[in-house]
């Protein structure tokens, strides 16, 4: 299993995401562990598909797509071990997985981005805040891991350090941002819970 995963048998081609699919279904098959098995099984296929550099199933769930049908599942195992293991079946079955995994995951960022654009909307109707102020949250709302300072504000606006600093002050008294201490320097960073702050204000 190992050779195989690592691509050390020189037995002919083999799809990187046919080799994933192959991996999943000979640990859950083996059924080495007394419980679990189905999730390390999972797991390997996702190291398996990242490794070969399909960096998108970082955010793709088979998971969600299995358990909403493990009849499904089961029959693909049972089918491929009744027909001398022959792995056509697991592999068109989590084809299909795979595919409407993407196509969920696809249809969750419209939706999200659907979200976001209206609450951006909505950001127009909260008047105490300006627009540098407005810039800078709709920017938060697509970057939650984003840093600002009292610099990187001017910058982006062309204003005097009194100005980006006020606003950013003012940010963080309204709760929309926090802050700490960098070096010399303050660090804002947008709340956790910057949607919701946003949705009551709105």
């Amino acid at each position: 299993m190992c050779d195989l995963a690592n691509a050390l048998s020189h037995k002919g081609f083999i799809h990187p995401v046919i080799r994933s699919i192959i991996l999943h279904f000979w640990l859950a098959y083996d059924h080495p562990f007394v419980d679990g098995n189905g999730r390390t099984a999972r797991a390997l296929f996702y190291w398996s598909m990242l490794h070969h550099g399909y960096w998108l199933f970082e955010y793709v769930s088979i998971s969600q797509v299995i358990l909403r049908g493990p009849v499904r599942y089961g029959e693909a195992f049972l089918h491929t071990e009744t027909d001398s293991n022959d792995l056509t079946y697991f592999i068109i079955y989590n084809l299909d997985v795979i595919s409407r995994s993407i196509d969920a995951l696809y249809h969750c960022i419209e939706n999200r981005g659907k979200e976001l654009g209206e609450l951006e909307h909505k950001l127009r109707g909260i008047a105490e805040l300006n627009h540098r102020q407005r810039e800078l949250i709709r920017h938060a709302l697509r970057h939650p891991g984003f840093s600002y300072t009292v610099a990187s504000h001017r910058a982006s606006h062309g204003v005097v350090l009194m100005t980006a600093r006020t606003d950013l002050q003012d940010l963080e008294s309204r709760g929309l941002l926090s802050k700490k201490k960098s070096g010399k320097a303050w660090v804002f960073t947008p709340v956790h819970d910057l949607e919701n702050k946003l949705r009551e204000r709105c």
